[in-house]
C-alpha cells in the first residue's frame, strides 16, 4: 500500500459503537481537502456528526455511498494526490476488502457499561482510560444517558481514567429518583465516586449534569480539581419551559421527534434511532414518575429554581463553560453572568455543542485539563 493512499474509515465514536450510517457526504469525488474540512455525515445511534479531515489531499474514491451502513472500521473513502494513478487506487479499494471482514472476527468487543451497587440504588457507569491525569467523571442531562458522550470520552481517555454515569432515573440506572432534588442527586454522584475510589476528579456535565456537578464542587470542593459545563442548567432561571415539558409528556414518535429537535442547531442531526430510543426509555418502568417528579422540583413554573452553577462560580472554583449560540433550551447569553469563568460560544451549535462540535469541544476540555494537571 502506498504512504501517499490513505483510507477513511467508519470511525468509533463511542466505546459501545459497532457501526455506523453515512448519511450524506459533504465533498464530491475530486475534491481538495483540507484538515478540519467536514467530510461526510455519519448516523448513530444517538445522532448523525460530521467527520472531520485530518490530512490534506484529494477526495479520490467513495466507496461507501449515503444510505450504507457499515461496521466500525469499514472503508468509506479513499484520500491521495491527484498524481496518484487510479490503478493504484483501485488495487488499494480491492486489498481493503479482506483486511476488514478478518478485523470483524478478531476485534476486541466493544466496551460495556457496568453495575455500580450503591447507597442510592444501582447506578450503570462506563469506564474507560488509565494513566497518571486526574480521572474525569462525565454527567449527562434531564433524560440522557452515558451514551451522549460517545463522542468525548475516547478522546479524553488517553492518559487517565474516565467514568460517564447513568444518573438515577436514566439509561441503565434504577428509577427511583427519591424527592428528585439537588442533594439527593450529588448524594448519589458522591457516592459513586467513594465506591469507584475517585478522591478527586475533573467534572464534565452537561445541561442537568452541569448543574449537578457544581453542586457536588460547592459541597466538596476539595475533590474537584475543575468543571467543564456544557449548556449548564443552574445559571439563571430562564429554560424553555415547552422542551421540559414536552419531553416529559411526548409519547409519540412525532412528539419526540419535535422535542428532540429542539436541542440541535440542525433537526436533521436527530436520527431516527435517537427517536426509538427515546422511545424506548420512556416506557420502562418508574421512567415518566422520575422524569415528572425532576421537571417539579428542578423547573417549576417553568423555571430554574436552583442556581447551583451561579453558586459554584461565586466560591472560585475552576471553571469554564461551553454554549452553542444558538441554544433552544438554555440561553446562551447566561454564560455572561459566569464572569469569573473561561466562556466558550461556538457557533453553529445548540443545546449539545459535545455531539454537534464534538471536535472543537474535546479540545477545549483538553486544553483544560492540561492546564489544571
Amino acid at each position: 500500500m502506498s504512504a501517499a493512499i490513505v483510507a477513511l474509515t467508519m470511525p468509533q465514536w463511542g466505546l459501545t459503537m459497532t457501526e455506523g450510517k453515512v448519511a450524506e457526504w459533504l465533498k464530491p469525488e475530486g475534491a481538495a481537502l483540507v484538515p478540519g474540512d467536514e467530510l461526510v455525515e455519519i448516523e448513530t445511534s444517538k445522532i448523525t456528526n460530521a467527520m472531520e479531515v485530518e490530512q490534506p489531499g484529494v477526495l479520490r474514491r467513495i466507496t461507501a455511498p449515503a444510505g450504507t451502513t457499515l461496521p466500525v472500521g469499514a472503508l468509506l473513502a479513499v484520500i491521495a494526490e491527484a498524481d496518484v494513478a487510479d490503478a493504484e487506487i483501485d488495487r488499494f479499494v480491492a486489498g481493503f476488502v479482506a483486511p476488514v471482514a478478518e478485523a470483524e472476527t478478531t476485534a476486541e468487543p466493544a466496551a460495556a457499561p457496568a453495575m455500580l451497587e450503591g447507597a442510592f440504588g444501582r447506578l450503570r457507569y462506563l469506564e474507560a482510560g488509565s494513566g497518571p491525569g486526574v480521572p474525569v467523571v462525565l454527567l449527562h442531562g434531564l433524560g440522557a444517558d452515558l451514551g451522549g458522550w460517545m463522542f468525548t470520552q475516547p478522546a479524553l481517555a488517553e492518559g487517565r481514567r474516565t467514568i460517564a454515569l447513568d444518573l438515577p432515573g436514566h439509561g441503565g440506572s434504577d428509577k427511583d429518583v427519591g424527592p428528585g432534588d439537588p442533594a439527593r442527586f450529588i448524594d448519589a454522584i458522591a457516592d459513586a465516586l467513594d465506591r469507584l475510589g475517585i478522591d478527586r476528579a475533573h467534572l464534565v456535565g452537561h445541561s442537568l449534569g452541569g448543574a449537578m456537578a457544581a453542586g457536588l464542587a460547592r459541597r466538596q470542593p476539595e475533590r474537584v480539581a475543575g468543571l467543564t459545563l456544557i449548556a449548564p442548567a443552574g445559571v439563571a432561571p430562564e429554560i424553555n419551559d415547552a422542551f421540559i415539558q414536552g419531553f416529559v409528556q411526548a409519547s409519540r414518535r412525532k412528539d419526540v421527534a419535535a422535542v428532540l429537535a429542539l436541542l440541535v442547531y440542525h433537526p436533521a442531526l436527530v436520527s431516527r434511532s435517537m427517536v426509538e430510543d427515546v422511545l424506548r426509555y420512556k416506557r420502562l418502568d418508574g421512567v415518566a414518575e422520575a422524569m415528572a417528579r425532576i421537571a417539579q422540583v428542578w423547573f417549576p413554573g417553568g423555571r430554574q429554581a436552583h442556581l447551583l452553577v451561579a453558586e459554584a462560580a461565586a466560591s472560585g472554583v475552576r471553571m469554564q463553560v461551553i454554549w452553542g449560540r444558538e441554544d433552544r433550551v438554555i440561553p446562551a447569553a447566561q454564560a455572561e453572568a459566569l464572569a469569573s469563568a473561561e466562556r466558550h460560544v461556538l457557533e453553529g451549535a445548540g443545546h449539545m455543542p459535545h455531539m454537534e462540535k464534538a471536535a472543537e469541544v474535546n479540545r477545549l476540555i483538553a486544553r483544560f485539563l492540561a492546564a489544571g494537571a
